[in-house]
């Protein structure tokens, strides 16, 4: 049976990878997309989810979330993912509209429909669904799991101690972690280990379907910043380790542990304080992932791409 989910995202290069890799999956049954303010505007990321999913000839619900954080003024990424949120290879202007209701609105909705429980795969910052918690309470008994984009157990990407995704909201980060659903945490431990290299990308290029291409050609986009700034040795693929620990978490290694997210502090706002060594004694509130066999990563990647038009 494949698992329902709603992909909840600010695409984004590793967002759009991640959305075309559950999209084509046989074991993911994407039910809605939201969208969230981050790499760029909520005007731009929820176009390029409607270009995305006309661009594989789908015609899944999108809805345009929240605009800013909670609290805090907006912090976008146009240095990473370019002026419109996904520049590199041109993509069809959308062939539908968004939906004229407020993400948390689809979210209640899709859940409310849905006859399993969902899970909620968010790869941006977490506004949308911690408004979702808040506005409709009685519904996180439907929600099966959330695995999510962000965070880090040791060091950050965006300062020395935070990731972007939590640090665009930390508020909205600290109610999720604390809503008692589980939890599975994708962060910057285990996404710098699946990184894509030159070779790879030309493998996805080889493989010579128009999406293929595509994610080879975003990837081209993605290298040049990674390469501009960082010593990797290759672009690492965030948001898709969210998706892919569905479809096989054999590929990764992971610990239950508690983390609290820093909401105040001086030079550590937005960090994900992850008790790796059980101090706290507190209850486990998320399965953390540290390592992933890259190649595997790769393969199931190329995998995917290959049964895609």
């Amino acid at each position: 049976m494949k698992i329902p989910c709603i992909m909840d995202c600010d695409p984004g290069h590793d967002d759009a990878i991640a959305l075309v890799l559950a999209y084509g999956s046989d074991k993911i049954d994407i039910q809605a997309i939201t969208t969230t303010a981050g790499n760029q505007t909520i005007e731009k990321t929820t176009n390029n989810a409607l270009r995305i999913m006309t661009f594989l000839g789908a015609e899944i619900p999108v809805a345009a979330g929240c605009a800013k954080p909670l609290f805090r003024d907006l912090i976008i990424a146009p240095e990473v993912h370019g002026e419109s949120g996904l520049d590199g290879p041109e993509l069809p202007d959308p062939a539908y509209d968004a939906q004229p209701v407020h993400a948390v609105e689809l979210m209640a909705e899709t859940v409310r429909k849905s006859k399993e429980k969902i899970t909620i795969v968010p790869t941006g910052a977490l506004t949308n669904v911690a408004l979702f918690l808040m506005t409709y309470p009685e519904l996180k008994g439907r929600i099966e799991r959330i695995s999510l984009m962000g965070g880090a157990c040791w060091g950050g990407n965006w300062t020395p101690a935070a990731e972007f995704n939590i640090l665009v909201d930390p508020e909205a980060a600290r109610i999720v972690f604390e809503s008692g659903i589980p939890i599975t945490m994708s962060g910057l431990d285990v996404t710098h280990k699946a990184y894509i290299t030159d070779d790879d990308r030309e493998l996805f290029r080889s493989i010579g379907t128009r999406t293929s291409i595509l994610v080879a050609e975003w990837l081209d986009f993605f290298a040049k910043f990674h390469k501009d700034n960082f010593d990797f040795k290759g672009s690492p693929l965030h948001d898709p380790c969210a998706v892919v620990w569905l479809i096989n978490p054999d590929l990764f290694t992971a610990r239950d542990c508690h983390v609290d997210i820093e909401t105040s502090g001086k030079v550590t706002t937005g960090s994900t304080v992850v008790d790796y060594y059980d101090v706290l004694k507190k209850e486990k509130n998320a399965t953390v992932l540290f390592d992933v066999r890259r190649k595997d990563f790769v393969d199931l990647l190329a995998g995917q791409l290959e049964k895609m038009p």
